[in-house]
């Protein structure tokens, strides 16, 4: 006897059947049979019937990756609060609802403190705790914007924090606050990129290096040549710089300041490399403002840019934004995805 084992695969199911086969009258039974149904909605498989291969599986993995790095985040948040317990620099309403004894470094059940806002006994609410620094930031905001304070505005307490990523650099802040600043940069740690992180230049590969910058375009040539059904046309920015563009028909930007992101051709001992005529080899890709809505990478490169030609850190840059424009939108706009050395180096 021999037993054979039976299976149709279909799309989102699996029919299968084990059947008893005597090798020498070829008699055959059915020993067991039954189906296995993948549950796929109709939306999923009419994805799969246009070659669109995305499964609940891939859905689940996506979601698994969150889930690590949201557990990442928690346990190097534990073992920082076990270090700052340690140093006696976390706040006391904070560490009070931190186990330190058998889940070490974890929030007490059903707690989740704020390292800034402590609750009042008597007033029956919560407080912020840095008022010394907010009031410092104040005064700072009435040299600067007084306007902003005028019919009894307020400055929110929130921004505190940047006015401590400055003053933290040149001057002494209290234990609690640099506690504060410490957690807030647990959390917030800019994009690690794995082929290497301390590279100094993260925007260089092999074969090119990548900057960004804004200016005038003078004039846009067409050198007759194409590539890949475009033309490939010349363009010459206001400071001098010349870079290829591949375009159907040549836009009307002359005269026009565009956000230009170049990429430049390099040789194996990472010099720029240089055309037969003497110019540099270099690329314009000039997104539309749709682009910069859409792709992280060119905002990336924009940010860290602006960040390069301020020569301020990152909480620095941040802070005199705000007393130049307190409307500025932060999160999301004016800083956004940046290299992780960014924060290292504050």
């Amino acid at each position: 006897m021999k037993k054979i084992l039976g299976l149709d695969l279909g799309t989102n199911s699996i029919g299968w059947a084990l059947i008893s086969q005597n090798i020498d009258t070829n008699e055959k039974e059915i020993i067991k049979i039954g189906s296995r149904i993948i549950p796929m909605s109709e939306d999923i498989l009419g994805k799969f019937d246009s070659g669109i291969t995305e499964s609940d599986t891939a859905k689940r993995t996506g979601f698994r990756g969150v889930r690590r790095l949201r557990e990442r985040h928690l346990l190097r948040r534990e073992r920082l609060h076990r270090i700052l317990n340690i140093l006696k620099f976390l706040p006391e309403h904070y560490s009070r609802e931190i186990d330190f004894e058998i889940k070490l470094g974890q929030f007490n059940k059903e707690t989740e403190p704020n390292i800034v806002y402590r609750f009042n006994d008597d007033t029956k609410k919560f407080e912020f705790i840095f008022k010394e620094s907010f009031e410092e930031m104040v005064e700072d905001f009435k040299k600067h914007q007084p306007q902003l304070l005028q019919d009894d505005k307020k400055i929110p307490y929130d921004w505190t924090i940047y006015y401590l990523r400055k003053k933290a650099l040149t001057q002494r802040i209290k234990k609690e606050e640099l506690a504060w600043l410490l957690l807030n940069f647990n959390q917030k740690r800019g994009y690690y990129q794995l082929r290497g992180e301390d590279d100094e230049d993260a925007t260089r590969t092999a074969k090119t290096r990548i900057y960004f910058t804004k200016e005038i375009i003078t004039s846009i040539i067409d050198t007759g040549k194409k590539y890949k059904e475009n033309k490939v046309l010349e363009v010459l920015l206001q400071n001098g710089a010349i870079g290829k563009i591949f375009k159907k028909e040549i836009p009307n930007w002359v005269g026009l300041e565009k956000n230009i992101i170049a990429t430049v051709d390099i040789d194996k001992e990472g010099k720029d490399k240089y055309d037969d005529d003497n110019k540099l080899s270099q690329r314009f890709s000039i997104p539309t403002e749709a682009d910069w809505d859409k792709e992280w990478k060119l905002i990336k490169i924009k940010t860290e840019n602006d960040l390069n030609q301020s020569e301020k850190s990152v909480g620095t840059y941040i802070y005199d934004s705000l007393l130049k424009n307190p409307n500025q939108k932060i999160n999301g706009k004016l800083v956004r995805v940046i290299e992780r050395k960014f924060y290292k180096k504050e």
